[in-house]
């Protein structure tokens, strides 16, 4: 009944798809502050300002990691539960719950299906609510696998069978959605040397990051393969897996060389190594560290800082302007260089709208982040190279700070709020979410060259 009278009011309202996913994330976002500013969510004599409280929420629902209190130190037990819902919401995306919640009652109709599509960046309508209950299949039984192996690997640290329960399944969820909050105070910094360690947590940021179109294509091919028919991966899946590849080995060795007589100067040649694939990883959304960020240098920040930037997979539980965006763009240059007139990848033409989707992402991103950089550069007193880490930490929904967020002034935090949102949802969404509806124009105009360059 709640859900029918939900998508009767939307349907009323002339709401675009694109203003419902924002609203619904402003809406669990208000939520969450709510239940946070709860007595029963914060430990005796701490006192929680609102804006604290509402940055803890946003970072949570927009599966962030930047904080502004120690999440163990500040919250109960109920405090802490609220935040790992708001991960959960936030990594799956609001829509992608109402949408299960759909299926169960009836068939999603047309304009129900298009509020799906937009939610979790689908581009076809067939099979939409098949999508919706894989996702939530493959989260829950990915979740349930890294809770298992981080208790196991667990077991003997804590005294307390609960605690050790508590902490892999807090921890399994944060790093599948993405998230990079942690109930440790120095994050995952305790276990830079331990390789299962590394394994489970980095396995499980990949796996949230790929995106859930990706997984399951991958998935479709498997069976496909046991049951000896033809099968071929999608333009796309092929796309976000060598993208993905290539940023975390090149990321993985560009670090490994930078730090390799820096911060790095003490561990063993495969420690190193380990640790800057760590770090590669982490960059692309999740935010965990196994290492002091502030004593990165300024080239390896650099280097963070684009891999913050691109981030994860569409239909994922990262942020970022996306590795496809990032790998048509590549490709686009490549074509451009070449004096190709069509851009082609993997044997298949992309279409202008995809082109012009590409540049338009990067063009808005590049200017939202260029604007909130301006902005805190007024307000915070900060060096321009940890505010801009800052600004793209939060735009590419990493968590990965220099240590400035606990220090940032009102306003400041309110700019990073915005600019977590915006990371989450999309800048071309929010951009979309407050265009107005435009004709379609029934003429052309006649064309003229323009000197460029």
């Amino acid at each position: 009944m709640f859900k029918e009278n939900l998508f009767k009011a939307i349907s009323k309202s002339g709401l675009k798809p694109v203003q419902v996913v924002v609203l619904s994330f402003v809406a669990i976002i208000t939520l969450g502050t709510v239940l946070l500013l709860l007595p029963q969510s914060r430990k005796q004599g701490i006192d929680l300002s609102i804006i604290d409280t509402l940055f803890t929420a946003a970072s949570a629902t927009c599966v962030t990691g930047l904080t502004v209190v120690n999440i163990s130190n500040t919250f109960t037990l109920f405090g802490q539960l609220v935040i790992l819902a708001l991960i959960q919401i936030g990594g799956l995306g609001l829509m992608t719950m109402v949408g299960f919640f759909s299926i169960i009652l009836r068939n999603m109709s047309l304009n129900e299906s298009l509020v799906m599509r937009d939610a979790l960046n689908y581009e076809t309508l067939d099979r939409i609510g098949h999508m919706i209950v894989s996702i939530l299949l493959i989260t829950l039984t990915i979740e349930i696998i890294g809770a298992i192996s981080l208790y196991l690997f667990w077991i003997e640290d804590f005294v307390s069978v609960k605690k050790t329960l508590y902490f892999s399944v807090f921890h399994s969820v944060s790093a599948f959605c993405n998230a990079g909050l942690s109930l440790f105070q120095n994050s995952f910094t305790s276990y830079s040397k331990s390789g299962a360690f590394n394994l489970i947590i980095t396995s499980l940021i990949i796996l949230g990051g790929l995106g859930f179109i990706v997984i399951t294509d991958i998935i479709k091919i498997i069976n496909l393969k046991l049951r000896k028919k033809p099968a071929r991966l999608k333009v796309h899946t092929k796309l976000v897996l060598v993208t993905s590849i290539i940023l975390i080995i090149s990321g993985t060795l560009i670090l490994f060389f930078i730090e390799n007589r820096n911060l790095l100067c003490s561990y063993s040649i495969s420690e190193k190594l380990m640790i800057s694939y760590f770090q590669s990883i982490t960059a692309r959304t999740a935010g965990f560290n196994t290492i002091n960020v502030c004593g990165l240098a300024n080239a390896s920040c650099l280097i963070l800082m684009i891999l913050m930037f691109i981030g994860a997979s569409p239909g994922s539980t990262g942020g970022g302007i996306k590795t496809s965006t990032f790998g048509i763009a590549i490709v686009s240059l490549r074509s451009f260089i070449q004096g190709q007139q069509k851009i082609e990848i993997f044997k298949r033409s992309l279409s202008r709208h995809s082109l012009n989707k590409v540049f338009g992402i990067i063009f808005v991103s590049a200017i939202f982040i260029t604007v909130c950089t301006v902005i805190l550069l007024l307000t915070e007193e900060a060096s321009f190279m940890d505010i801009l880490f800052e600004e793209i930490s939060a735009f590419g929904t990493v968590g990965l700070s220099r240590g400035i967020t606990a220090n940032l002034t009102a306003s400041g935090k309110l700019v990073i709020i915005i600019t977590m949102l915006t990371g989450r949802i999309g800048p071309l969404t929010i951009v979309l979410a407050l265009a107005r509806k435009r004709r379609k124009a029934i003429y052309t105009y006649p064309e003229e060259e323009i000197i460029i360059g």
